[in-house]
């Protein structure tokens, strides 16, 4: 749990993938079409991916799969559902906002 907050507070925008997740492609492309690069990290290419995998799934509150797991400002955000929801309804825009790349 201690390096997956870690990482989502060192970094404004993380997605915690595996890198054969369909479903994190999908999300990691939504946030590049908002104008937003999240850094994407791939838990199976880390050595200690496994437990990682573990405290996702504890904060999501899941026995299904953990990943994408979508942190904002070092907050977890949840999968997939939340921030396709979130997008519907235009909260994930300003939630956004600070990490709009300056282009």
């Amino acid at each position: 749990m201690e390096k997956v907050m870690g990482l989502a507070s060192d970094n404004g925008l993380v997605i915690f993938s595996k890198s054969s997740c369909c479903m994190c492609y999908a999300v990691s492309m939504l946030f590049q079409g908002i104008g937003v690069k999240p850094v994407m990290y791939d838990i199976d290419q880390d050595p200690q991916g496994r437990e990682m995998e573990k405290a996702l799934m504890k904060l999501a509150g899941t026995t299904a799969g953990p990943v994408p797991a979508v942190f904002i400002g070092g907050k977890f955000m949840g999968s997939t559902n939340e921030i396709m929801s979130a997008h519907l309804s235009g909260q994930l825009l300003q939630m956004l906002k600070p990490y709009h790349s300056l282009s």
